[in-house]
């Protein structure tokens, strides 16, 4: 078995391959103050409540955004499999051509994405990552990494306007059947989820002027199936678009000696 670990911002996504098949997946609260001992524990029982034994795990491979995390994650490695991990980077063999003028400031999340939604589909491609930032990436009709957007979250946006705005309240994520807001509520449901949804729209639509190659668009993280039910620019929603890349590049540079 293999166990791939996404390393965000918000959150740590795992997931643990048996072959090809992805047999569990869960979210960890990423936490800068939590030592290695009690990820570790938490990882330990969640495995264990899903009867998954931690001697099964052959190989472990990391995408990360958060550097201060990296080592954290490789104690928990050493502690639960006696393993070192491979970590994502720009100088890892992941089987696409980087066309990014700074290859080694390219997040991790965004070149596994890529790798994975361009292994499926085999086309040009944006792939959108709605997480604690969203990102926008090109892929070529080749499978060339060609660069992309970066904007704040969704969810960012919302808590720096409640944050800043004294008198403004704390409202759900919800699409308003209409834009002109009849409350308070209302209007700022309206601003911050039609916003985003023009934010999106207009980021694809530029980017496939830009292209002309007339990209799919594949959407992923914790909040694309609920951006992808108020626009018709993302063409599909892939849950583990990020799991699965990283046990593609995986099978590709093997364990690690």
């Amino acid at each position: 078995m293999v166990l791939a670990i996404d390393i965000g911002n918000t959150n740590i996504v795992l997931g643990v391959y048996d072959g090809d098949e992805l047999v569990f997946n869960c979210r960890i609260v990423s936490d800068h103050n939590k030592s290695a001992d009690s990820y570790s524990e938490e990882l330990q029982r969640k495995f264990n409540e899903a009867g998954i034994a931690t001697d099964a795990i052959k190989g472990v491979i990391i995408a990360s955004v958060v550097p201060p995390l990296e080592p954290i994650m490789e104690q928990l490695c050493k502690h639960c499999f006696d393993i070192r991990p491979h970590f994502i980077s720009s100088a890892t063999d992941v089987g696409m051509k980087i066309n990014y003028s700074e290859p080694q400031a390219l997040g991790a999340d965004r070149l596994v994405n890529a790798v994975s939604a361009f292994q499926k589909y085999r086309r040009s491609l944006i792939v959108i990552d709605f997480g604690t930032a969203t990102t926008f990436d090109y892929v070529s009709p080749g499978g060339e990494y060609m660069g992309g957007a970066i904007a704040p979250g969704i969810a960012i946006s919302a808590t720096a306007l409640f944050q800043q705005a004294a008198r403004l309240p704390s409202i759900d994520l919800h699409c308003p059947e209409r834009v002109v807001g009849t409350t308070t509520r209302h209007s700022m449901q309206s601003g911050i989820v039609y916003g985003y949804i023009s934010l999106v729209e207009g980021i694809v639509a530029r980017i496939k002027e830009e292209v002309a190659t007339d990209p799919f668009t594949v959407a992923t993280g914790g909040l694309a199936s609920q951006v992808a039910a108020w626009t018709k620019a993302i063409d599909a929603v892939d849950a583990f678009l990020m799991l699965r890349g990283l046990k593609i590049i995986y099978d590709r540079i093997g364990p690690r000696s």
